[in-house]
């Protein structure tokens, strides 16, 4: 009925604290010295981006949710948009916002997360090793 409103409401959210992280952030590089002592410098990618990802899921995720909630009549073009309080069914949609809503925000972050932690690990990989052991030469 109403789930996809959950994920749109943590996508405001970190929507905004991306801007405000974006403007406070510096840009990080760090320098390799590698093998034949040639210096390497390497630009990490920043939180922002990193939160940017989770924004376009979010809202990705909340958009075809909602396209599907309007293809099946639950949404409406008109006052008041959502056929459960129109038919005075708001505790059920309030009980499904609450479960499969908020399910479906945290399995997000949790990927996200998830991605966040795998690339950190890759990221750190790629600093340690210089860019002529990589390759084998």
């Amino acid at each position: 009925m109403a789930c996809f409103l959950v994920p749109a409401a943590e996508a405001i959210v970190t929507t905004c604290a991306t801007k405000i992280i974006k403007s406070k952030e510096k840009e990080e590089s760090i320098r390799i010295s590698l093998p034949d002592n040639s210096v390497k410098e390497v630009t990490k990618v920043k939180f922002s981006t990193k939160l940017g990802w989770l924004n376009k899921m979010l809202w990705g995720g909340s958009a075809l949710l909602a396209f599907e909630h309007l293809w099946h009549g639950e949404v409406v073009p008109f006052f008041p948009f959502l056929t459960a309080v129109e038919n005075g069914q708001t505790s059920s949609m309030l009980a499904e916002m609450s479960s499969a809503g908020v399910m479906m925000a945290v399995l997000v972050t949790a990927v996200w997360g998830g991605m966040v932690a795998v690339y950190s690990v890759m990221e750190k990989k790629a600093m340690r090793k210089p860019e002529s052991v990589k390759e084998g030469v």
